[in-house]
């Protein structure tokens, strides 16, 4: 049976975006962030295995902020529920990332201009075949290139270090610098990486809705020192960088491809 939460009391014409991230501690930053604009606190809203909260920005956008659980599996699964129960015109896939150096160090505003799945696949004697490869499906996804520009545009005008690059979806965080460099060498225009872009992506894919994914850096991608992590920084990042993103533009260029 399909569920369809309580939409139809809201203006037909009202443009609509999913924000899907992991964990509340990103949702209470996003929420934070269109707080500052919206200056009215966000509806709870029931969806089939959890809640979303919704946000009703004066800007005419009504956003709903998704906290979907940690990896691409969970993230999919999310999105999937809430696609189903709601018509939305964008999904962005946001919250905290590692970042490559040099190209996006701690602080760092990302916007992905490619979502790839980048250990989806096999190993095999001449080293990792990804699943485009091997001819079972894609391991990439291209937000529209006209909503990633814009928000670039924006956010480097008013957060410092705004970048673009491809953006990494893995099931297991790099821990080494073996890993790093491996992952460099396959993709020279990652950015950072995090776990649960692609399985977004693929979610909105399949219910044909654009998507991409914005992310903040909390840390270095390489061996594993949690000392070195700016958490807190990276969520005050992604705050400030819901509080200027020009949401109906985006959702606008968004829906031309």
């Amino acid at each position: 049976m399909t569920v369809r939460l309580p939409d139809e009391q809201s203006d037909p014409a009202r443009a609509r975006l999913l924000v899907v991230v992991a964990v509340p501690a990103e949702a209470d930053a996003v929420l934070r962030g269109l707080g500052a604009a919206a200056g009215a606190p966000a509806e709870r809203v029931a969806l089939p295995g959890g809640a979303l909260d919704r946000v009703a920005h004066p800007s005419g956008v009504t956003v709903d902020v998704l906290a979907g659980g940690v990896g691409p599996g969970a993230a999919a699964a999310a999105t999937a529920t809430a696609l189903t129960a709601a018509r939305y015109d964008l999904v962005l896939s946001a919250g905290i990332a590692g970042g490559f150096a040099p190209r996006a160090p701690i602080g760092t505003t990302v916007v992905a201009t490619g979502i790839v799945a980048a250990d989806l696949g096999a190993e095999t004697p001449e080293g990792f075949a990804d699943v485009t490869e091997l001819g079972f499906g894609t391991v990439r996804h291209t937000p529209p290139p006209a909503a990633v520009a814009l928000a670039v545009e924006t956010l480097a005008a008013e957060v410092p270090g705004a970048v673009a690059g491809t953006v990494l979806t893995v099931s297991t965080v790099t821990g080494s610098a073996a890993r790093a460099a491996a992952l460099t060498a396959r993709h020279p225009d990652a950015v950072a990486e995090a776990m649960e872009g692609f399985g977004v992506a693929e979610a909105a894919a399949r219910h044909g809705v654009p998507s991409f994914e914005l992310r903040t850096v909390s840390n270095a991608v390489g061996p594993r020192d949690r000392s070195a992590w700016r958490i807190g920084e990276a969520l005050a990042a992604l705050e400030r960088a819901f509080a200027v993103l020009p949401h109906p533009a985006l959702v606008k260029e968004a829906g031309r491809g």
